[in-house]
């Protein structure tokens, strides 16, 4: 979400709850508080409740942080291969009553359904951020072909077919908040995408106990064959996020993702 100087934080609403608020641009509030409604599923992760949503302000639920440990890992895993089975209309789709202009961090992020994974994952999520750091100059011109081979190719790459997940949609692990209750998502840009995308999410900045979230969610409900190789691929689209927002390193990690699924 886009926040502006100053609209971050714990605050005590008239009622004398505590609750967490933040200010953005309208759609921007619009798309999280539809998202987190529509993630709030039966045995899914928790996701804070939605006070408020109007003029620039979302309030939410305050949820006081927590240490992670291994059997709050577990219970994330299974909790998330729930939330993506509750499904979604078709990849690309938003959540009910979100808008299709949405946005993934400070980027923005269009949500158009889609009839498959492939040709929507390289038109909606990997094209536009691509075309985008190349006009920034933070891509090459060889840099961006390896990525195109990517969407090309992307048919053969992307593995089994599967119906459309309901995502979080941004899942790195500082979206991650280990209460002492349970492991709670929050600030998503949620959609319906590829199950392993929020799985590769977890990975790319280092989630705890990692392995074992992975490991129950893959015996609640087991993913297709190949999929750690596919890793780097679903990787692909937040790391050209971060090269149009921070340029940099991410370029070179982008493009190693690329190369990386090529070879998978």
């Amino acid at each position: 979400m886009t926040e502006f100087p100053g609209g971050l934080g714990r605050v005590t609403l008239p009622d004398g709850r505590t609750a967490f608020a933040k200010s953005a641009a309208p759609t921007a509030v619009a798309a999280e508080a539809a998202g987190l409604r529509w993630l709030r599923v039966p045995g899914g992760p928790p996701v804070p409740e939605v006070l408020s949503a109007d003029d620039g302000r979302l309030v939410t639920k305050f949820v006081p942080a927590g240490r992670p440990d291994p059997d709050a890992a577990a219970d994330l895993g299974r909790a998330l291969a729930r939330m993506h089975a509750a499904g979604a209309p078709a990849f690309g789709a938003a959540p009910p009553d979100g808008p299709a202009d949405a946005w993934i961090g400070r980027a923005p992020m269009r949500n158009t359904a889609a009839p498959t994974w492939p040709e929507w994952y390289a038109a909606d999520r990997v094209l536009p951020y691509l075309r985008a750091a190349r006009d920034a100059g933070e891509l090459t011109s060889d840099d961006a072909a390896v990525v195109e081979q990517v969407c090309e190719r992307l048919p053969a790459l992307a593995g089994p077919a599967e119906p459309p997940a309901r995502l979080h949609g941004d899942l790195w692990s500082g979206n991650v908040l280990w209460s002492d209750d349970a492991p709670w998502l929050i600030d998503p840009a949620a959609h319906g995408g590829h199950r392993e995308t929020d799985l590769a999410m977890l990975a790319l900045f280092g989630c705890p106990h990692l392995d074992v979230v992975l490991a129950a969610y893959d015996e609640a409900a087991p993913l297709a064959d190949g999929w750690r190789a596919r890793v780097p691929l679903h990787q692909l689209f937040p790391l050209l996020v971060h090269v149009v927002l921070f340029g940099g390193g991410y370029a070179a990690q982008a493009v190693a993702a690329a190369r990386a699924a090529l070879r998978s």
